[in-house]
This record gives structure tokens, C-alpha cells and sequence, in this order.
């Protein structure tokens, strides 16, 4: 898994074009062909990203189940 950076800026900008729009209560956002392009990839990388630090977390949870714990009980010389 490559821990490169994510480009998020198609992201950065999507989000601020909505802003803007909800500001100047525009009733729609329109984006040219490559823009959406540009989007769609950057959110396919994000989705990739998250799936395969969620496989990690998980894996390092499930991983510590098969451990074996030794506990001894000796009787507990008190006196």
C-alpha cells in the first residue's frame, strides 16, 4: 500500500463551488467534463485509501485475538 499523499484539491474545489453556489442561492452546480473527471479519480483514491486503512486497523485487531495469554495461579501465600 502507497503512503503517498492524496491530491485533494479537485476535492477543496468542488466543495468551495458548492459554497459558492448555496451563497448566491444558485439552484444547481455544473462542472465541465474534466473537472468531474478530476473529482470522480480524486474520490476513488480517497474511498481506496480509506478501505485499505480500515483492512489495517482491522487486521491489527484481529491479529492480537490469537494471542495466548498464560496466567499461573499459585495459591497465594498470604500468611
Amino acid at each position: 500500500m502507497q503512503n503517498d499523499p492524496i491530491n485533494t484539491i479537485p476535492v477543496q474545489q468542488f466543495i468551495q463551488q458548492v459554497k459558492s453556489a448555496d451563497a448566491g442561492n444558485a439552484k444547481e452546480v455544473k462542472l465541465d467534463i474534466q473537472s468531474a473527471k478530476r473529482l470522480a479519480f480524486t474520490l476513488g483514491e480517497v474511498m481506496s485509501k480509506l478501505n485499505g486503512d480500515l483492512e489495517s486497523i482491522l487486521e491489527k485487531k484481529y491479529s492480537r485475538a490469537d494471542e495466548t495469554i498464560k496466567v499461573e495461579l499459585d495459591g497465594g501465600n498470604h500468611w
